[in-house]
């Protein structure tokens, strides 16, 4: 958004003139937007970029990465409340323009984002309730037996389940926009299709033909029977979009595929299975199982996990919460009990047997949260063991939702 400029009467600016895209009016049977409110004044608007260029020139607001904001009409109400209660600067980076320039030429500018750690929250929750409303949108979809419409490429027309009408498009016409169970808004996802057709629009290049035939040969010959994935047009119709706030499903896909990865050796045949090594938490120490470990470090360091995790009832999140923060305070040669610091980690662990912190970790834990916050995010982190990747994405916000879902019936 900022680059540094020169006006007509040579002095810096800080902001350079920003234009908005003049945004075509809604196509035919898509549902208008909600209304959008501004923060400051009555009005309201429709459509987004004209209510963003509106808090721009006439309240001075920026609001920083729009396009990730799950429910922005919520979100707006949010700010507009709280900004009602408390002045903007509490909440707001203040950007001064022609800062070296003369006091009457200086402008106050708001950014406002998501380092605030409340509009952080905000985003997160709105990201996961949206989350919620689209899986239950999906399963709907996936039970509907009322489904019935005409194949947009033949006269087949087809009636049950929306998995009939894809499944023959993709075997009868190669053309394929995924597997059924990844899509959502299903019927709004063909009626946009259909319309590129009806406009004798290629659905991939997205060109313009004078007549159907044109249009159909042009697809046939150039494959291009399948959309456009550049398109965000497309990106709501799609799970993997909702899954992760700030990620668009190339990004996503981009990560499993780095994990798919191999090291390029495809000699598998003298592959064999190892234990995982469960590592102590205050030494070098290995074991093949945890029940072992525990047994260990409870022996060896005075360190009794079982206690602990009954006493203050943690459930798998906090273990790993609290495994992390052993293992940072211990490679900052550091005691969890004390606080007081040393050269080594041998002196840590000495002094953590002779002074017995063990037994006070409870009460370390008690107040360790807000002090957990406060440490920088460049402090490394060791993981105990990262070699069961694939059973801790099962642990997602996905899987647990579908969990709960199936469970509720």
């Amino acid at each position: 958004m900022a680059a540094c400029t020169r006006n007509r009467d040579g002095d810096d600016s800080i902001l350079e003139p920003l234009s908005f895209p003049e945004q075509p009016p809604d196509a035919p049977g898509v549902p208008c937007e909600e209304l959008l409110v501004c923060l400051f004044c009555p009005s309201s608007e429709r459509q987004k970029d004209i209510l963003l260029k509106h808090l721009l020139l006439e309240h001075k607001l920026v609001i920083a990465d729009v396009k990730l904001i799950a429910d922005l009409p919520k979100y707006l109400l949010f700010w507009r409340g709280r900004f009602l209660e408390q002045p903007i600067t509490d909440f707001c980076s203040v950007i001064k323009t022609n800062s070296t320039g003369p006091v009457e030429k200086q402008e106050d500018y708001f950014l406002l984002c998501d380092v605030l750690p409340e509009d952080r929250v905000l985003r997160e929750k709105l990201q996961q309730k949206r989350l919620e409303e689209v899986l239950e949108q999906q399963q709907q979809e996936r039970e509907d037996r009322s489904f019935q419409r005409v194949c947009m490429f033949c006269s087949d027309e087809f009636s049950g389940n929306r998995s009939s009408l894809l499944n023959h498009m993709a075997r009868e016409h190669s053309f394929s926009i995924g597997l059924p169970d990844n899509i959502v808004y299903c019927n709004q996802f063909l009626d946009a299709l259909q319309r590129k057709l009806d406009n004798l629009q290629c659905l991939y290049c997205e060109k313009t033909f004078r007549d159907k035939t044109t249009l159909k040969d042009h697809m046939r010959k150039k494959a291009h029977r399948r959309i456009n994935a550049n398109n965000s047009e497309y990106d709501r119709y799609y799970i993997i979009n909702y899954l992760e706030l700030g990620k668009t499903w190339e990004e996503v896909q981009s990560e499993d595929d780095r994990e798919m990865v191999d090291d390029g050796d495809d000699d598998w045949s003298d592959w064999q299975s190892h234990p995982v090594s469960a590592v102590c938490l205050f030494c070098d120490h290995q074991s093949e199982t945890m029940e072992q470990i525990y047994t260990h470090m409870k022996e060896a360091h005075g360190f009794d996990l079982h206690k602990l995790r009954t006493e203050l009832n943690l459930r798998f999140y906090d273990q790993v919460k609290l495994v992390n923060f052993l293992r940072r305070q211990l490679h900052q040669s550091r005691c969890y009990g004390c606080q007081e610091t040393f050269s080594c980690r041998q002196e840590v662990l000495r002094h953590l047997k002779e002074a017995g912190h063990n037994d006070a970790l409870l009460c370390t834990l008690s107040d360790g949260d807000e002090d957990e916050r406060n440490v920088s995010e460049d402090v490394p982190v060791i993981s105990e063991d990262v070699s069961n990747l694939r059973a801790l994405k099962q642990n997602s916000v996905l899987k647990s939702l579908l969990k709960s879902r199936g469970s509720c019936r």
